[in-house]
C-alpha cells in the first residue's frame, strides 16, 4: 500500500484515540457511560440490574427488584439504549449519595416519549428532583423549596437527544442539542440524587430510555462543549 494511502487510513484512528473523554476532568463525579458496564439477565428479557459507573467513584446504579429493573437493547443497534417502563415504575438507585453543592454540569443522552417523569431525583429525600413536567419544561426542586420550571425555546423534548444542565452561581441553563435556551432559572442549595428515574417515594417514573449520564461538580463553556460534543456522537 502506498504512504499517503496508509498515513490516510491512520488519521481517523489517531483522531479517535485522542478525542476528549469524562476522565479527563477531575470534577467528575458520576459517569454511566453508553454500553459499558451494563449487567442484564440476557435473552429475552435483557432486564439491568447493575450499571457501573465508570468514574471511579463507584456511585453504581442498581436495582435488585425484577419488576423494577428497566431493560437494554437486545440487538446490536440497540444495546446500550436502557429503556424505562413507567407501567412498571423502572428505575435504577445509587450505591451512594452523590450531593452537588456549587456549580455543576449534568449531561445525559436520552429518548423521551412523554413528560411528567423524573430524570434523576432522590428517592429518600423529599424535594428533589429534574423532572420533564411536560413536554416542553423541565422542573428542578432543591432542597425541597420552590420548584423552578425552564422551558424550551421551541417544540418538544420528544425523541432521541441529548441535554446539558449547568448551573453557575446559582443559575441554572438547559443546553439542548447544544444549544443554550433562552429561558434560565436561578436556584441554590444542595442538589441530591440518588436515583434514576424516579423521586420520592418512586414517584413520577421516567417514560423513555437514556443512554449515557455524566455528572460534574463544576461548570465552564469549556466543559458544556466537550460533554455536548460527546453526547452529538451517541
Amino acid at each position: 500500500m502506498p504512504l499517503a494511502q496508509k498515513i490516510g487510513l491512520s488519521l481517523p484512528t489517531i483522531k479517535s484515540l485522542n478525542r476528549w473523554t469524562p476522565l479527563e476532568e477531575p470534577t467528575l463525579v458520576a459517569w454511566w457511560q453508553f454500553a459499558m458496564g451494563i449487567t442484564d439477565s440476557g435473552a429475552t428479557a435483557y432486564k439491568v440490574s447493575k450499571w457501573d459507573d465508570v468514574s471511579g467513584n463507584n456511585n453504581h446504579l442498581i436495582q435488585g427488584t425484577l419488576a423494577n429493573q428497566p431493560t437494554n437493547g437486545n440487538t446490536s443497534a440497540t444495546k446500550g439504549i436502557i429503556t424505562f417502563d413507567p407501567s412498571g415504575t423502572n428505575n435504577m438507585s445509587t450505591s451512594s449519595q452523590i450531593s452537588l453543592t456549587g456549580d455543576f454540569t449534568i449531561g445525559v443522552a436520552l429518548n423521551l416519549t412523554a413528560g411528567g417523569g423524573v430524570l434523576l431525583g432522590d428517592n429518600t429525600a423529599t424535594g428533589e428532583f429534574f423532572r420533564f413536567f411536560s413536554t416542553s419544561v423541565i422542573r428542578i426542586k432543591i432542597d425541597n423549596a420552590t420548584a423552578v420550571d425552564l422551558s424550551k425555546d421551541s417544540g418538544t423534548f420528544l425523541g432521541k437527544a441529548y441535554m446539558v444542565l449547568t448551573r453557575v452561581s446559582d443559575v441554572i441553563t438547559l443546553h439542548w442539542k447544544g444549544v443554550a435556551q433562552a429561558d434560565t432559572e436561578t436556584l441554590s442549595g444542595t442538589a441530591d440524587i440518588d436515583n434514576l428515574g424516579v423521586r420520592k417515594t418512586a414517584l413520577n417514573p421516567y417514560d423513555g430510555s437514556v443512554s449515557e449520564v455524566q455528572i460534574y461538580s463544576s461548570s465552564s463553556a469549556a466543559l458544556t462543549a466537550e460533554v455536548n460534543a460527546r453526547l452529538s456522537m451517541i
